[in-house]
């Protein structure tokens, strides 16, 4: 390829990419806000802050864990909230995975380190993802809150609290608005607990 094709199939990419947050825009910001209000009560009532997902998704729970417990930009200071990315611990994910199968993998955290008033955020772009269907399943009998983020169909939009669907058939731009969704989300969430201007 000449400079040229590579300039169009990137310049194709970000403004397929900025579509898909346009039509996210239009169609989910009541869902959003709503993530956001489920997420501040459980912080807010001392429940923590789980994620779950695979691939792409578990690079996303890990960032944004990150932002919750660290902060989303310097420029606004506040103490750190309770999160943790269920995909981090390789020890436990590959004995697990081992000893009972890859379904299990979260689930398993789910049932020993969550409780009542804690929330899920679950991350499948298929909505089908296995071991986030089950991870789901185990917070509902702990009776925790459930957030799911995912593409256009799947499973999980039907077993959460909130579900937040990115209008989109492509992995990557689903993964693209989910990462952005995870910035609102801490950002909501930050103003709502901590920011005395916005009462």
């Amino acid at each position: 390829m000449n400079t040229d094709q590579f300039s169009e199939i990137a310049k194709l990419h970000l403004l397929q990419s900025a579509a898909t947050k346009q039509r996210l825009a239009e169609s989910e910001l009541a869902p959003i806000v709503s993530a956001a209000q489920l997420l501040s009560a459980s912080f807010e009532s001392g429940g923590k802050v789980m994620l779950c997902g695979n691939g792409g998704s578990a690079a996303d729970c890990q960032h944004i864990a990150a932002e919750f417990v660290s902060v989303l930009t310097q420029e606004f200071k506040r103490p750190g909230l309770k999160a943790i990315a269920l995909t981090t611990d390789t020890s436990l994910l590959t004995a697990y995975a081992n000893d009972f199968g890859f379904d299990g993998i979260f689930a398993r955290q789910v049932e020993t380190l969550g409780a009542p008033g804690d929330t899920l955020i679950g991350i499948s772009t298929s909505g089908n993802s296995k071991n986030v269907i089950q991870a789901v399943e185990s917070a509902r009998k702990l009776k925790m809150r459930m957030i799911g983020l995912t593409g256009s169909g799947g499973r999980l939009r039907d077993l959460v609290d909130v579900v937040i669907s990115v209008p989109s058939q492509s992995t990557q731009h689903i993964q693209e608005a989910h990462i952005t969704i995870g910035h609102i989300l801490c950002d909501l969430v930050e103003r709502h607990m901590f920011d005395k201007n916005t009462g």
